[in-house]
């Protein structure tokens, strides 16, 4: 028993969980991760913008972005694992290069983490989101998530509240 809970804590600094208040109904927050027009508005940290976004947003469809940003193109892929509308979205992350080799931005070749999304009701109709995203190599490269995260979380709060989230 005592092993099982060392391995839990080893693992544990290779995670994260980050949780923001929304100042937006839980089905537009939602609809905003569903459909390639919404995640181009806000996806990436400052400083970057996704010049190609391809979504099959189904359990088992992929997805792939090109995120551009001062320092070149990084190509990110995965696959919707679970998606409960408007509750959670379940999907594998990895960084891939434009010809489809994974291993950019310090990751290992081939290597996945798993992101889960959930969406609750929060008083005064607002979004309790939760990203929570495992399986990180290192710590160095989860550290540079939680910073790309909160960025990216900051622009989707200002997206939700803008006109154009809401056509």
């Amino acid at each position: 028993m005592a092993k099982n809970s060392a391995e839990h804590d080893a693992t544990k600094d290779r995670e994260l969980v980050i949780t923001r208040i929304f100042d937006a109904p839980r089905e537009l927050v939602f609809k905003a991760w569903s459909k390639p027009e919404h995640l181009m508005r806000w996806w990436g940290p400052h400083g970057c913008k996704l010049t190609v976004c391809e979504t099959d947003f189904r359990p088992g469809g992929s997805w792939r972005f090109c995120m551009s940003s001062p320092g070149g193109d990084e190509w990110q892929e995965g696959v919707y694992r679970e998606i409960v509308e408007p509750e959670r979205i379940v999907f594998s992350y990895a960084f891939e290069d434009v010809n489809g080799v994974s291993g950019l931005s310090g990751w290992k070749p081939g290597h996945q983490t798993t992101v889960t999304v959930n969406f609750a009701d929060h008083e005064g109709n607002k979004t309790k989101l939760t990203v929570h995203q495992t399986n990180f190599d290192t710590v160095a490269v989860r550290d540079d998530h939680v910073r790309g995260w909160n960025e990216a979380l900051d622009h989707l709060a200002d997206y939700v509240v803008s006109d154009s989230a809401k056509s």
